[in-house]
């Protein structure tokens, strides 16, 4: 590993050269083991903790197959999906790992007693397998997360309809916190070249969801002038949502639950925010039984920001918390877009809302290529900025999980893999003179 970090470093290393590079026969990575999947077996979630199922072990490198590349990872980033893995929750993610072994000859790598986590990646390609062509040694990326298979009619006009779509790090194996990562070609992307290594790794999974829930056709479609809510708008999705509102000329109200986390809105430039916990909303009265007198509260409160408007899309992704107040505050004909349920799986809303008022309830999960390859041009051309507040070393990926786990981080935490520091990688300066204060937002707070 050491002799590809010289490489990486090294001002004039050619792509020949990467090439020429031999592979290790291990490397290090984030794992978590099948035989501790019972671990917090009992415990309620807030209970578990990543710190203990986390491991940073000595895996051998997988064999390269068609369409495919091997990664040296200088960063990545922990999402959520990095969590539930950690905790087991809601499966245990090596279910996902014997289905796609039993896929062909060549899935059956991926079902291991250990997996490889992590959904984000900055790097260096260091081998590509037969049929590709578009990258090769030496070619700095980063890479979104879809994994799909393309060998259904089903996925040809959206990949995210692939029967065989699957998260990389999380349903397959060989993420991207490793020191080396496995990815298909058609994940890569070029690498920002204004930002480090660990800025570049962590908008990936994040900043292409909030595209295609927001922005993209396959999602809520915005437009100019549309009143948006966005649930944890300081977090690592919201963030991005709230800068998509900004940049296509929307109105962001944006929903926190502290003062520190009102003031990164402001600083993004949103003027509508809800401190949610000042102002006390409470959508349950109980675990059973929620208040929809906290629903007319919250109605009213998104008015008087909107200057009597109600709000065309919500941005939803806390689900069962939250998903109630969602569904009655938003305009008649409006959409409420959903990608994730952090706060319980099993929504509840009154129907009568929804359909009286010809609202829709839109799934939006990932992205496909194109959309990540556009969420990603947004970032290399400056109107889109990392999230990063806080960056780890592999082995206290752990601790990076537990802060995601009980939100004590804002934005997107990095972890660097094979990077000695943060900083390194950029190799635009000029660009990226121009929009530092914007790059360090969150960590300034």
């Amino acid at each position: 590993m050491n002799e590809i970090l010289d490489a990486i470093l090294a001002p004039d290393t050619t792509s020949a050269d990467f090439a020429g590079l031999t592979l290790p026969e291990s490397y290090r990575a984030v794992t978590v083991h099948k035989d501790e999947a019972e671990m917090f077996a009992g415990l309620e979630s807030k209970e578990k903790d990543p710190r203990k199922s986390l491991h940073v072990d000595d895996v051998p490198v997988p064999e390269l197959g068609p369409g495919e590349a091997l990664v040296a990872v200088m960063a990545s980033s922990v999402n959520y999906n990095s969590v539930w893995t950690s905790i087991f929750e809601p499966v245990s993610t090596f279910g996902f790992l014997e289905r796609y072994g039993k896929l062909s000859p060549l899935t059956k790598r991926h079902d291991l007693p250990y997996h490889v986590i992590g959904s984000d990646l900055a790097g260096v390609v260091l081998r590509t397998g037969p049929g590709v062509n578009a990258w090769g040694p030496g070619d700095e990326v980063v890479a979104h997360c879809l994994s799909v298979e393309l060998e259904s009619s089903d996925g040809h006009n959206d990949t995210m309809l692939d029967p065989e779509q699957r998260i990389w790090g999380f349903e397959t194996n060989f993420g991207g916190l490793a020191e080396i990562a496995l990815v298909k070609s058609n994940q890569l992307m070029p690498k920002p070249q204004h930002l480090s290594w660990e800025e570049a790794a962590s908008p990936g999974l994040v900043n292409s969801t909030a595209y295609r829930q927001l922005v993209s056709q396959n999602g809520a479609g915005m437009k100019q002038g549309d009143n948006v809510l966005i649930w944890g708008a300081s977090g690592g999705l919201g963030s991005y949502a709230t800068q998509f509102a900004l940049a296509g000329g929307a109105n962001p109200i944006c929903v926190v639950s502290s003062d520190q986390k009102a003031e990164i809105c402001r600083k993004m430039g949103a003027e509508a925010i809800i401190d949610r916990n000042a102002e006390g909303y409470k959508f349950w009265k109980d675990e059973h039984n929620q208040d929809p007198k906290e629903w007319k509260r919250f109605g009213k409160r998104i008015r008087e920001l909107t200057g009597g408007e109600d709000v065309d899309i919500v941005f939803e992704h806390p689900g069962r918390e939250t998903f109630g107040a969602s569904v009655y505050v938003t305009r008649k004909g409006g959409t409420i877009v959903t990608c994730a349920s952090t706060s319980g799986y099993n929504h509840q809303y009154d129907n009568r809302y929804l359909w009286m008022s010809l609202k829709r309830i839109v799934g939006s999960h990932f992205a496909n290529y194109r959309e990540a390859w556009e969420a990603n041009r947004l970032i290399s051309k400056g109107k889109i900025h990392p999230t990063l507040s806080k960056t780890y070393s592999l082995e206290e990926t752990g601790q990076a999980a537990y802060d995601v786990h009980r939100n004590l981080h804002q934005g997107k935490v990095g972890v660097l893999a094979l990077a000695p520091e943060e900083g390194m990688g950029v190799r635009d300066e000029e660009m990226r003179a121009k929009h530092l204060d914007a790059i360090n937002r969150f960590r300034n707070v």
